[in-house]
């Protein structure tokens, strides 16, 4: 098999044989996992033990025969035809009683632990989970429309998850081991991958995927799903092309990352980005991108590219504008440099409840970096900095909405002068528990970026949007 396939079918055939003789009659039926059609409840139709056990000892068998050096090599469909012949001859020879369904949706699972992602292969089909976590081998849980639901899926033991993972972050040129047991990375696709392993997690390896959507959204489908007005959009998309300089603010899982991709679909095609992430996910559409990503650390504890490295390298590199995918530590003094320096329409995100919290984490982030300087010349940094604050949050229903647009207007004493946009009212909920509310204007005709947006033509329709608005 796989360049030696004769002296590959023997050898599996004798001790395969063997075991099939000493095995007790009858062999009982395994119970197959039903195939995921996208829809099925979390908890149904739990697998036998027997099931689980007939996998593994056909899995075994299997990885004992195979050559994987020859395999690795192989293209997948080749590769899978390979694979699933010999499982194919496994089966006949220790008379495991399966359906055709059962024997097929066995190999498939066989095939993709060996050349994909094992267990997790459904979930990332799926384009309907937005969040899959893996709490040691016998807990998977994704989130979907907001609400978090445990899955049938499993895996045989914490070694076969390890493998997994240590397949997902090799992809990227990381590690993932007891002498490096924290990772961040990302599959092919740009999803972002968390892992952290024993000795740390307890329970077995800790697995999260933060999956992307495979079209990328666009402020239009914000709209339809009611996480912004019509009008507010319009506010949205003007100040993505006028070149204000935009902190996208919100907690974990708010929609910070799919807003910030939303505003830079009106960067003009002409302009030249660069873009700092730790985890490479943004999906910019203009022809003039450079793609740039952090690196931990190696064996020998060297090598470590910080996000405020990339930063002040991207200030030599003649960007445009510069997008920071997460704004965590000092960097953020680079990004106001970078923001104060010419390079107008520069975006980042960061994890804040509210803009005034916003603008104390930045504070406090530069503090942190060790610049010793006084508050009141950070403050005046920042103001001179950031022109918009968006603020978005996951509301306790699961729907993710734009709160509210902020504008950083300037200094009174020591305290920074903010002034609301656009600001999303509750009003209740209905009776499937979804809340009701309206983003509704607060009534400032004139933006304090009026003037930028006439600069680019754009002020009769910010006036009409914050117009719609208020209406």
């Amino acid at each position: 098999m796989f360049g030696k396939r004769s002296e590959a079918s023997a050898a599996l055939q004798k001790p395969v044989a063997a075991a099939a003789e000493a095995a007790p009659k009858p062999t009982p039926k395994a119970t197959a996992v039903p195939a995921n059609t996208g829809q099925a409840p979390a908890r149904r139709n739990e697998p036998s033990e027997e099931y689980y056990e007939t996998k593994a000892t056909i899995f075994n068998a299997l990885f004992e025969t195979i050559d994987v050096s020859a395999l690795a090599g192989m293209q997948p469909d080749r590769a899978r035809d390979e694979i699933r012949t010999i499982v194919d001859e496994i089966i006949a020879i220790r008379n495991v009683r399966l359906s055709v369904s059962e024997q097929s949706q066995l190999i498939g699972e066989i095939c993709d632990d060996i050349l994909g992602y094992g267990p997790l292969e459904p979930l990332l089909a799926r384009d309907d989970i937005a969040d899959i976590m893996v709490n040691g081998a016998k807990h998977v849980f994704i989130e979907t429309n907001g609400k978090m639901q445990k899955t049938n899926i499993r895996f045989r033991d914490n070694t076969q998850l390890m493998n997994i993972c240590q397949r997902i972050v090799s992809q990227v040129g990381r590690r993932v081991d007891e002498a490096s047991p924290i990772c961040d990375a990302r599959l092919l696709d740009g999803s972002r991958v968390n892992v952290i392993a024993p000795p740390l997690a307890i329970d077995g390896p800790a697995l999260t995927i933060r999956k992307f959507k495979k079209d990328k959204l666009t402020l239009q489908n914000l709209v339809e799903f009611k996480s912004i007005s019509p009008a507010g959009a319009k506010v949205l998309q003007i100040i993505g092309a006028c070149q204000c300089n935009v902190v996208i603010s919100g907690g974990t899982g708010s929609g910070k990352t799919t807003l910030l991709n939303c505003l830079t679909g009106f960067i003009h095609p002409d302009e030249r980005i660069i873009t700092c992430e730790d985890a490479a996910e943004l999906q910019l559409q203009q022809p003039h991108v450079v793609r740039l990503e952090t690196r931990p650390p190696n064996l020998e504890g060297k090598g470590k590219i910080t996000m405020s490295d990339l930063v002040k390298n991207c200030l030599r590199m003649r960007p445009e504008r510069i997008i920071v995918g997460e704004v965590r530590g000092p960097e953020a003094f680079d990004l106001l440099q970078a923001m104060n320096t010419g390079h107008d329409g520069s975006m980042g995100t960061l994890h804040a409840n509210s803009p005034r919290e916003a603008l104390s984490r930045l504070e406090s982030m530069i503090t942190m970096g060790g610049f010793s300087l006084p508050a009141k010349t950070i403050r005046e940094m920042i103001v001179g900095s950031v022109d918009v604050i968006v603020q978005a949050s996951r509301l306790r229903d699961g729907s993710r909405r734009i709160m509210k647009i902020t504008e950083v207007i300037g200094m009174e004493g020591d305290v920074i002068v903010t002034q609301d946009l656009l600001v999303y009212e509750m009003d209740g909920e209905d009776a499937d528990g979804k809340i009701i509310g309206e983003h509704k204007s607060t009534g400032i005709a004139r933006p304090a970026f009026w003037d930028r947006a006439r600069y680019f033509n754009l002020e009769k329709e910010l006036a009409e949007a914050l117009d719609a608005a208020g209406g």
